[in-house]
């Protein structure tokens, strides 16, 4: 163990490249925690149901501009460097976050403001495209050896900061500011909490020092990676489809729990965010113990045990609290599947990094994750609002995690036969 702690130089480094991972989620997490405003505020009419589904596939089509941005920003990556990569989509970011903080509402400016609210999420998604892979594939080359696990932890551990920080943001702001306040206008506060550290943000990735991997092999052109990313597409549909489990859980258990606490469970939205602020403090404990377990005892063991256990206990435990909600329930189930879904990502995430192409890693890392979060897990909100409307059942979520954790469990069979199989 003394290996992960004592590279104060590796501590600095992941701190840095994380920083910018932390504001991409951050952005995402406010935008679901606030859905139901933000629907009213850009896409406002008599239906509550149609212009909260509106909002939900506006935040879900940020997704579909990810496997874009993992083509295009990641071949750049794999082709300029790692630090050159993240400074380039942190800048994308900025962008994005500022567009849905400063943008005035339909009331004033008509139809033209979910017309650019749209535009602004797809330059978010086009950046997030490559934003997680990078920051995974930087941590993987920086790691020492027996630690890859431990580290590429911290690229999801920095999303839980993000849940948490946004939870806590938007706690105060639904304390202090009467609903009517945050509806129309409290909303944006934390995203603007989000645009006022983005200068700190690029002054922390601008010392970014290239890592080892990349410096000592010839990078391809963008057009070479490109085509060597065509090549490997079977490693590209396996590796989305470990990813699934963990998008569709992630987004399931944070981005959805507020709507689905207040519209759902009819709990308050105190209560509902108060969830997801321990969710995500659950994740950020979970996280990097079991990415250190995935070093010990391999991860194909944790990647059968958590597809395994959320297939089993999903449904059930969704029934169960879909039949008597409270907020103990509530907070029960979430942290059940946040250490299910801490388990599984703590191995997944640098398995990932190890059977992707060394030539093209980053693309084809983002790629793979960026088509797991556009096809399922960046549509978990809006689906299982939509499937709860369908069924009239409230239980419906754990359907659908259901049905991700069985991709996942293929998924990992697979790639297990591919490794066996080039070894």
């Amino acid at each position: 163990m003394a290996t992960k702690t004592a590279n104060p130089a590796g501590a600095i480094a992941v701190i840095r490249v994380a920083s910018g991972n932390f504001l991409e989620m951050y952005d995402f997490m406010v935008f679901g925690y606030f859905a139901v405003a933000i629907g009213q505020t850009f896409f406002p009419g008599g239906d509550s149901f149609a212009s909260l589904m509106k909002s939900l596939m506006t935040f879900g089509a940020a997704f579909l501009m990810r496997p874009l941005g993992a083509v295009i920003l990641g071949a750049y990556t794999d082709h300029h460097g790692r630090r050159a990569g993240l400074i380039l989509t942190l800048t994308l970011m900025s962008i994005g976050i500022s567009t849905l903080t400063f943008m005035p509402g339909y009331a004033v400016i008509g139809v033209a403001a979910p017309i650019l609210i749209l535009l602004g999420r797809l330059l978010q998604g086009f950046s997030a495209g490559m934003e997680l892979g990078g920051v995974s594939i930087y941590l993987s080359e920086i790691a020492p050896p027996g630690a890859k696990g431990f580290y590429v932890s911290w690229q999801s551990a920095s999303q839980q900061v993000a849940v948490v920080v946004a939870a806590l943001v938007g706690v105060a702001v639904a304390k202090v500011l009467p609903p009517a306040a945050v509806t129309t206008w409290g909303w944006r506060i934390p995203l603007l909490v989000g645009c006022l550290i983005v200068p700190l943000l690029f002054l922390l990735r601008r010392h970014l020092p290239e890592t080892a991997a990349f410096e000592g092999v010839k990078p391809p052109s963008i057009g070479e990676a490109v085509r060597a990313l065509a090549s490997c597409w079977r490693v590209v549909l396996v590796g989305m489809g470990l990813a699934t489990m963990t998008t569709v859980a992630f987004y399931m258990i944070t981005a959805y729990t507020p709507t689905f606490g207040e519209r759902v469970l009819h709990l308050s939205a105190m209560a509902s965010l108060g969830v997801t602020l321990c969710v995500g403090l659950s994740n950020l404990v979970w996280l990097p113990i079991m990415g250190a377990a995935s070093d010990r005892m391999g991860r194909t063991p944790l990647l059968y045990a958590c597809t395994i256990g959320a297939l089993v206990t999903a449904y059930p435990a969704m029934a169960w609290l879909a039949h008597a909600p409270s907020f103990g329930h509530l907070l029960g189930v979430e942290l059940w599947l946040s250490f299910l879904y801490a388990s599984y990502n703590g191995a997944m995430v640098v398995y990932l990094t190890e059977i992707v192409p060394p030539s093209v890693r980053a693309s084809s890392f983002s790629l793979a994750y960026s088509l797991a979060t556009a096809i399922f897990g960046g549509f978990t909100p809006a689906l299982s609002t939509l499937l709860i409307h369908i069924t009239n059942n409230p239980a419906m979520p754990g359907v659908w995690l259901t049905f991700a954790a069985a991709i996942g469990l293929i998924s990992t069979m697979v790639a297990g036969r591919m490794k066996r199989a080039s070894a």
